[in-house]
């Protein structure tokens, strides 16, 4: 049985040009450097940040992919209705937020919603990671981002619309000895938009000049042709050297340069060196 044909809307890519890709995740690493440089710094523990492959996915299957008991820091874009998110385990934070306050961290802490003043603690560290993450995006992503809300169950938060694509980084974030996974996830219409501009790959005009640029330069095999004659079966078979086999193409007539077995161009056969040659004399229409 074969395969059930799937709807694609074009609106809503499910995956990344090649080149926004590479864009992206340059963007995401440079933002991993300077998160880790954070947080060793309020942590006072060395700490590393490496970042993942970037992908897009809508904000439904984003939000299933996390645990459900998580913390998602709602992010809002300046004057953009839908939000981005800043994604890690709620362990993780109250780890954090034990070593501001002068502990060393060396226990676990149990799964619970955070305090007032945790909260706080942990939203001016998610404030300074976005004022990094925007210095890494640069001229890519001009809108303001800031800190909305916490929310502390990936499956009631809503960030923004279910079939909103995202674009999501994951990351690997280590701090001494523990490690956990983080996320940050952004509207792709937001992001993708401001790589268009500035991205030639990502420019229609330009992207068609690219690819005819890198078509051209594909190598190709033409063939000069006379005029084709049938041939019964048992002619072939009894082919002999010296036989003449008459061919129905008229002396002085062009032969036919051909790719792909289409005429493009007619020519004559001339002498090139030790070689034989062909000479264009004229080219068909509608060949471009």
């Amino acid at each position: 049985m074969g395969r059930a044909v799937e709807l694609y809307d074009f609106s809503r890519p499910a995956t990344l040009v090649r080149e926004h890709a590479r864009r992206l995740e340059g963007v995401f690493e440079t933002f991993a450097r300077q998160w880790a440089t954070q947080l060793t710094s309020r942590l006072r523990i060395n700490s590393t940040v490496t970042s993942g492959n970037v992908t897009t996915m809508t904000y439904n299957d984003y939000a299933g992919s996390l645990p459900e008991e998580t913390l998602m820091v709602l992010v809002a874009l300046d004057g953009h209705e839908a939000r981005g998110v800043m994604q890690f385990p709620v362990n993780a934070a109250l780890s954090w937020v034990s070593r501001m306050l002068g502990s060393t961290g060396t226990q676990a802490p149990s799964f619970r919603k955070l305090t007032e003043i945790e909260q706080a603690l942990i939203r001016r560290l998610a404030e300074d990671a976005l004022e990094d993450l925007g210095y890494s995006f640069g001229p890519l992503l001009s809108a303001r981002m800031r800190v909305t809300g916490m929310h502390f169950n990936s499956r009631t938060a809503q960030a923004t619309a279910t079939d909103t694509s995202m674009v999501v980084a994951p990351f690997t974030v280590r701090s001494g000895a523990e490690e956990w996974q983080a996320t940050v996830a952004l509207p792709a219409q937001l992001v993708l938009s401001q790589l268009v501009e500035q991205d030639p790959a990502g420019d229609t005009g330009a992207a068609a000049l690219l690819l005819r640029g890198q078509v051209s330069q594909v190598p190709v095999e033409v063939a000069v042709e006379l005029v084709a004659t049938p041939v019964t079966a048992t002619a072939i078979l009894h082919l002999a050297v010296g036989d003449v086999l008459a061919i129905p193409h008229p002396v002085g007539k062009p032969f036919s340069v051909t790719l792909n077995g289409k005429a493009v161009a007619r020519a004559v056969g001339v002498a090139h060196g030790s070689r034989q040659g062909a000479q264009i004399v004229s080219i068909e229409e509608n060949v471009s």
